[in-house]
Order: C-alpha cells, then sequence, then structure tokens
C-alpha cells in the first residue's frame, strides 16, 4: 500500500452536513413563516421579526457548510436585538427563536467557557422574556408562562439537542483522522519493509562479494582458473542482484528456500565452514519466502559478526533453526535486521527466536501446525 485512503472528511462528513442542509433546511424555512404568521400583526412586525428568523437561517446554513466561525457574531447581535424587540415592542412570544438557534449552533465556536457561555445563553433568554412584565402587569403568570418558561425551556433542549450533533461530527472527525492515520502507518510499514528487504538483497551481496574478491586476491597467484571462476560468480551474484532489485522495486521478488539452502551451503563452505544442512519437511510458499529471508540474514550474520567453524540447518514442517559456533561475545548482540524479520514472522503467526548460550548461536523460525500442513519428505542431510 503506497498511497493513503481517500479522504473521509471529504467524501462523508461533507456529505452529511449537506444531507443536512437538504433535509432540514425546508421545514425550518416553513416553521418561520409559520411563526412570522402568528406573531406578525401589521407590517411593520414582520420587518421587526423578520431579521431573527432571518439570521438563524443563515446561520443554519454556514453551519452545515462548516462554515458558521465567519458569520456567528453578526447573527448573534440582529437574533440577540430581534428577542427584546419582539417582548416589548411587538408583543411576540416566539421572537426568541432566532437567538436560540444562532445561540446554539454558535457554541461550537467558544471552544472555552462553553457551558458558561450556554448558561449566559439561557439566562438572556429568560431575563429579556422577563422584561415582558414592564409592559403586561395584569397577567403575570401567563407571562412567566410564555416569555420566560418555554423559551428558556425550548433553548435548552434545542441546545442540547444542537451539542449532541456536534458531538456526532466529531465522532466523524476522530474517525476521519484515525483514517488518516492508518493510511499514514500502512505508508511508513510499507517504507520499512522495502528498506528491510532492500538491506535483505544489498547488504547479503555485498558481503558475500567482498569475501569473493578477497578469495580470488588470494588465489590470483596460486591458482588462476580458482581465481577466475571465483570472479565468475561475483559477477552473476551482481547481475542477480541487479534483477532481484528491479523485482523488489516492482514488487515481483519472491525468495526460494531451495536456492537460499544452496547459497548458504555453498558460503559458508567457501568461508571454510563446516556446514550440514537436514531438510526434514517442505513448506508452503509464503512459509517458505519468510524462512528463506531469516536463512539469508542469518547466513549473512554469521559471516559478518561470527568466528564461526561450523554450522547446522535444519527444516522443517514448522520452520527453520541454524545453530552456530563462535559467538564473539557473552551477550546477545543487537541484529536490527532479525529484529524486523521477527516482527514480520509474528504478523503471519509465525515466532523467530534469537539465543546465544556457550559460545553457540541459535536463530529458530517456526510456525504453527496449521501452516505447515505440506506432505512431509524423507530426511536428506547434506555436508562436509
Amino acid at each position: 500500500m503506497t498511497a493513503g485512503a481517500p479522504r473521509f472528511s471529504e467524501s462523508t462528513q461533507g456529505r452529511l452536513r449537506r444531507l443536512s442542509l437538504v433535509t432540514s433546511l425546508p421545514p425550518l424555512i416553513i416553521a418561520a413563516a409559520v411563526l412570522l404568521y402568528r406573531d406578525a400583526h401589521t407590517w411593520w412586525h414582520v420587518i421587526v421579526l423578520a431579521p431573527g428568523v432571518g439570521a438563524a437561517l443563515v446561520a443554519f446554513e454556514r453551519w452545515t457548510a462548516d462554515d458558521l466561525g465567519r458569520v456567528a457574531l453578526p447573527c448573534m447581535v440582529v437574533a440577540g436585538v430581534v428577542w427584546p424587540l419582539g417582548v416589548l415592542v411587538t408583543g411576540s412570544p416566539n421572537a426568541y427563536w432566532g437567538v436560540c438557534s444562532v445561540g446554539s449552533l454558535a457554541l461550537r465556536q467558544l471552544w472555552r467557557r462553553r457551558g458558561l457561555a450556554a448558561v449566559g445563553l439561557f439566562s438572556y433568554v429568560a431575563v429579556v422574556g422577563a422584561a415582558r412584565l414592564l409592559v403586561d402587569r395584569d397577567d403575570v403568570r401567563d407571562v412567566l408562562v410564555t416569555y420566560v418558561l418555554v423559551p428558556t425551556a425550548l433553548t435548552v433542549v434545542v441546545t442540547f439537542l444542537t451539542v449532541l450533533g456536534e458531538r456526532f461530527y466529531d465522532l466523524i472527525r476522530e474517525l476521519e483522522q484515525t483514517r488518516e492515520r492508518e493510511a499514514e502507518l500502512a505508508v511508513i510499514r510499507e517504507r520499512v519493509r522495502f528498506a528491510s528487504d532492500l538491506h535483505d538483497i544489498q547488504g547479503h551481496t555485498l558481503h558475500v562479494v567482498k569475501l569473493k574478491i578477497a578469495l580470488a586476491q588470494k588465489m590470483m597467484l596460486r591458482d588462476t582458473d580458482q581465481a577466475a571462476r571465483e570472479l565468475r560468480e561475483t559477477y552473476a551474484l551482481v547481475s542477480d542482484t541487479i534483477a532481484q532489485t528491479k523485482e523488489l522495486a516492482y514488487a515481483q521478488r519472491r525468495l526460494n528456500l531451495s536456492t537460499e539452502l544452496e547459497n548458504a551451503k555453498n558460503l559458508f563452505e567457501a568461508a571454510g565452514i563446516r556446514v550440514r544442512v537436514t531438510r526434514q519437511a517442505d513448506v508452503d510458499a509464503r512459509t517458505s519466502e519468510l524462512l528463506g529471508q531469516v536463512l539469508r540474514e542469518t547466513t549473512t550474520n554469521i559471516l559478518r559478526h561470527a568466528q564461526a567453524t561450523q554450522v547446522q540447518i535444519t527444516l522443517s514442517g514448522s520452520g527453520i533453526t541454524i545453530v552456530n559456533d563462535g559467538a564473539t561475545s557473552d551477550t546477545l548482540p543487537e541484529l536490527r535486521g532479525l529484529a524486523t524479520l521477527k516482527q514480520r514472522v509474528a504478523a503471519d503467526r509465525g515466532e523467530l527466536t534469537v539465543e546465544q548460550t556457550d559460545g553457540r548461536f541459535l536463530t529458530a523460525a517456526t510456525f504453527p501446525p496449521a501452516r505447515a500442513d505440506a506432505a512431509p519428505t524423507a530426511p536428506r542431510k547434506d555436508g562436509r
């Protein structure tokens, strides 16, 4: 995977907001028209109340476009002015609708002290509604219910529902960020895998080339035929590495375990190391490729870091074990190549074990029986 997933915000969050606009705006317009019809008794009442309705509709449209911050303050000012005019001038108990709608939507813009702002909104609606007592003192109970209790209660309910709606969008935003992080991690994992494979190819080959050139130099005066053979093998190895690098670049590289076993045996023998290969069973293709990577990395480590005189390679139906002597220290060395392979083997439900005791170093990669379902073959031993 070399490319990130499609941006979730553009494909889903935007569509959800547009869906909210399409489904909710027509009912809101109808509700606004009904409220104006009920509260506006003369034409100038419409002029007074219409800006509050307009501010609410504009705020909602900008909210669905995720652009409320640009118009929140002017809409809040307009709606905030219409409510006291409706209470004191036109006698409109529903004039709070604008400040209720804009205020509940605008709370999200206040990242700090949002609770205090909500309390201020509710108090403003209640206090302005109670101001109706200044012009209508005959029926206090009706004023308190119509202008204070109902508007304040509905403002609380609308604000609560709006907060829930915003939380829904927050969850979508978090999911979007998670998807983006997963896509980035997938790209990073792919790059690490590519770097590990490139290290397997280039590091192994360069060390072998160094070994063969040193051997050819020793043979130049004593055995020119052997020196020429070593140089030809070096040339072929470099050519093969170039081909493998191209295959890796085009995601076509596949390791052959049998070839890796033969290469490891030849390399150890060329370095003067006695090697014994015991092949008890074959494994499936996917496991074979991972085991080939483990064998190649271990072979490079033995040639580079150990002073080995003998190596035992055992291939069974459940994995591979490589044991060598000549460990140069009592503590387990840091082998980054094997550490990377350990993660890849574990991801394939296997286990890579690295141990060092009494001068012997053991590397073993094993897989559960379900992965080792190939038919066993008769044990075959090669060595010298």
